[in-house]
């Protein structure tokens, strides 16, 4: 039983530090492109 534990432990671990680098990769994906925003002031076009 206890090593049980220690190996859902360790793969919770695991799980947890792919979703923090599938996150780190996307984030750093989207930083790419233009962004184009329409408000009451007319229209801004900025790059990323």
């Amino acid at each position: 039983m206890n090593r049980n534990v220690l190996y859902m432990a360790i793969a919770a671990l695991v799980v947890v530090g792919a979703v923090l680098g599938y996150q780190l990769y996307r984030e750093r994906q989207a930083a790419n492109g233009v962004e184009i925003s329409v408000g009451k002031d007319g229209i801004s076009i900025e790059t990323k």
